[in-house]
């Protein structure tokens, strides 16, 4: 993440009453990072503490397992501790052979089967354990009969997995998803039924609109049974009920009891959720932002106040028609019946956290310092093996695929040799100036390390090892170009991920000093690495260090293993990641990388494929020789084929006109007559053709924007951008009427259709894309009904 931008995910910019979920049994006061985050801490000290006092918790809900069928079904303290306890005095010793209150069996009775039980795996029980105490304050303090039903089934359900040593597996007679399309999907409908038109950049204050949306109600406290029911006398209350129930055991609990498995409410609910809790908080949002509206940022003041009000009004319609499109499985559903796939738009974020909240599912053993510059090698604080070394020619490839059979029409590899002779010899090829517009982006930088100018080091703070004073410089140097060039990040975030052992950082040295760097997280077992941070300081940009540092990266990957990346861009370095080989099409799947990259606001999440045959720091001299060997090769042909021949004389001797083919030495230069196509001379054979190609046309999957006139009410303005629109309905009319007399008046209205659409709408979007795909389906049909030559 280059930059941070947009609302914060933990403390949204629409603070309204219900916006975070309280904690459960909270009253409604406990803010949900708070309580998470309170439990999370509890959890790690017990799994920290030693085996015997772990063996004591699990102890209190183990059944004992002494002889004679004893029905002890939990270990009880002779003397138990006072409540609170004391923080003051330390733990007292645990004995396995203190006998239970209850049965005067001991504890080792009751932890028998723990004894070859992994630390793992208890300390998977013991987070069961503490989710059960506080399910079980929960019930006490819980006011709510409805709630507090749901919170003590929870609280037997955990307990009986302690009990069984099994995983908590919630029965209901459904699962979810429990209602198709989900929320997130429907809210993608929208966007794309109302505002795939738009040009890029407002089609992206939509989605950024969208995605606001979407947070709001992942965050939003559903009110109770009860409550409703005061408040809507006539609704369905056994319906709330149930959604309410799932509610509170997929999505609201889970946040707190991590051991239950948890969905985001977008994902598993669908329409009548959002339907009963839409008007609600459509009002309490706006109204909060009518107080708050001084506390705003200002850049995000118009996008809430006057934009973020008329997309709810909209999508309002959308939410209590009985008739939208967008709650319909079959939403644009092609003229064969067939779906078309649907890209999210945008998705919610997957964990209700803070903006700057680092998730660490996955310990990294971080190596305290590499080198990666094969200019300069340091000292001893460097790995022993230069993770960034060029790879070798006779070293074999991570992934190394088999070497490609030749193809019929390859050039001989003695011609290629003989060439990339002339191309080797200095004397033959002159050097490209650095200031040339055609050197690469990366080839100063590159000139540079290879003259000891630069280094590139991956460095890292340890816990493990004895600090190395010049590893701690260059870290601090890194956290002042960090700062300085990303102003929007505040300062203890940045300091808190470069000082953070499981991160590392590429850093481009120059002169002693910092100069920019790359800060990642590698997560091996999920198979990418996020990209934190990526700058450059400001006086020393637009020198090819930016290109030369993610070559750099790459290369480091490769040797590791590690073949994606992903990154949340922001709009200024967007750009940037482009150039970079960075993409919104992601390659890695959603649930490799969801709750483990950390999600930012306003961001655009990229990522990037790396190919292992690849060398990438030597790439542009690679593309630079094979530029010069394809100049090469056409040279030598020219020379080969070069002749002059004389003039037409023809015109002189009366001649008025003559076929472009005799024209001597025209077929040589690759000249091939244009074909007219044939002429159908048969009325009804004709229309016939024409009719098969157009039913073709029709039933295409990718004809589905184009079977009828564009209306009005969804492209306003597009009769003032398009003056002679044309669509499959109109042209069906029309040659059911015989106006089709000529293939050409035919073909002339069909390629009206296409050349209409990337008028109007911008490359990326999905229109654009299908009337590329049905133009060339179309010339195909052209080309076998004989129409045209093939």
């Amino acid at each position: 993440m280059a930059d941070s931008a947009g609302i914060q995910q933990g403390s949204p910019a629409i603070g309204a009453a219900g916006l975070v979920p309280a904690a459960p049994g909270a009253g409604g006061t406990e803010g949900a990072a708070g309580g998470s985050a309170r439990i999370a801490v509890k959890k790690a000290q017990l799994r920290s503490s030693p085996r015997p006092k772990k063996l004591e918790k699990l102890g209190v809900y183990s059944s004992c397992k002494a002889e004679g069928a004893c029905k002890c079904n939990g270990w009880k303290s002779q003397n138990p501790p006072p409540t609170p306890p004391p923080t003051d005095q330390p733990s007292s010793t645990v004995n396995l052979q203190e006998p239970c209150r209850s049965c005067s069996h001991t504890l080792g009775d009751h932890v028998t089967h723990l004894e070859n039980v992994s630390e793992e795996e208890m300390n998977r029980l013991l987070g069961i354990v503490l989710d059960v105490e506080y399910l079980y304050t929960c019930v006490h303090k819980e006011e709510d009969a409805d709630t507090k039903q749901v919170y003590f089934s929870l609280f037997k359900l955990l307990r009986k997995s302690i009990l069984q040593m099994g995983k908590p597996m919630l029965e209901a007679q459904e699962s979810p998803p429990f209602e198709k399309p989900s929320i997130e999907q429907g809210v993608n409908n929208f966007v794309q039924y109302k505002f795939s038109h738009l040009p890029s950049k407002e089609r992206q204050t939509i989605m950024e609109l969208a995605k606001m949306f979407l947070n709001q109600i992942n965050y939003w406290q559903l009110e109770t049974p009860s409550q409703r029911r005061q408040r809507v006398p006539n609704d369905d209350a056994a319906g709330y009920k149930a959604n309410y129930t799932r509610w509170l055991c997929y999505c609201n609990v889970p946040q707190f009891c991590d051991s239950l498995p948890r969905y985001e409410t977008t994902q598993i609910f669908g329409r009548t959720l959002v339907r009963s809790v839409f008007t609600v908080m459509r009002k309490q949002l706006l109204e909060q932002a009518r107080q708050e509206k001084d506390k705003l940022p200002p850049e995000k003041r118009t996008l809430i106040l006057t934009h973020f009000p008329k997309f709810l009004s909209m999508l309002e319609e959308e939410v209590y028609s009985h008739s939208s499109p967008i709650w319909s499985q079959d939403f644009l559903a092609g003229a064969s019946g067939g779906l078309i796939p649907i890209h999210t738009v945008i998705s919610a974020p997957p964990v209700a956290r803070p903006l700057y909240y680092s998730p660490s599912p996955v310990s990294v053993d971080p190596s305290t310092c590499g080198s990666v510059s094969p200019a300069r090698k340091t000292a001893s604080v460097l790995e022993p093996n230069p993770v960034g070394e060029k790879r070798k020619p006779s070293e074999p490839l991570p992934h190394e695929e088999n070497k490609r059979p030749r193809v019929v029409g390859d050039i001989p590899m003695e011609l290629i040799n003989e060439v990339m002779a002339t191309i080797t010899d200095p004397a033959a090829v002159p050097e490209t100036s650095l200031l040339s517009a055609h050197s690469a982006r990366d080839e100063a930088a590159r000139h540079e390390e290879r003259r000891g100018v630069i280094e590139f080091h991956v460095i890292g703070n340890s816990l493990n090892q004895k600090p190395n004073k010049r590893i701690l410089m260059w870290l601090v140097g890194l956290q002042n170009v960090f700062s300085h060039q990303l102003p929007r990040m505040p300062k203890e975030y940045i300091t808190r991920l470069v000082f953070d052992p499981k991160h590392k950082t590429l850093s481009l040295i120059k002169d002693g000093r910092v100069i920019g760097g790359i800060c990642f997280r590698m997560f091996p077992s999920q198979g990418f690495t996020e990209i934190v941070f990526c700058a450059v300081t400001s006086n020393e940009q637009v020198k090819g260090y930016g290109t030369h540092l993610m070559n750099h990266l790459k290369e480091y990957h490769i040797k590791h293993d590690i073949l994606n990346f992903l990154t949340y861009a922001d709009e200024y370095a967007i750009g940037y990641f482009k150039k970079q080989g960075f993409s919104k099409d992601i390659k890695v799947p959603k649930a490799k990388y969801v709750g483990y990259i950390k999600d930012y606001e306003g961001a655009t999440l990229m990522g990037c494929e790396l190919n292992p045959s690849i060398p990438y720091t030597e790439f542009s001299v690679i593309i630079k020789k094979q530029k010069e060997i394809i100049k090469k090769l056409i040279e030598r042909k020219q020379a080969q084929i070069r002749k002059v021949y004389p003039g037409l004389s023809c015109f002189k001797e009366g001649v008025r006109q003559i076929p472009i083919e005799s024209i001597p030495g025209i077929r040589e230069t690759g000249w091939k007559p244009i074909g007219k196509g044939k002429e159908l001379k048969d009325p009804d054979q004709l229309y016939s053709t024409l009719k098969t190609i157009l039913q073709h046309v029709k039933s295409h999957p990718n004809a589905w924007p184009f079977m009828e006139p564009v209306k009005k009410t969804e492209a306003p303005g597009y009769y003032q951008v398009i003056r002679f629109p044309m669509d499959l309905k109109t042209m069906s009319e029309r040659l059911k009427s015989r106006y089709y007399m000529t293939r050409k008046l035919f073909m002339a209205d069909m390629q009206r259709i296409f050349t209409n659409c990337r008028e109007y709408n911008p490359p990326e979007s999905e229109y654009y894309k299908c009337a590329n795909l049905l133009e060339k389906f179309f010339y195909t049909k052209i080309k076998e009904a004989g129409l045209i030559e093939k």
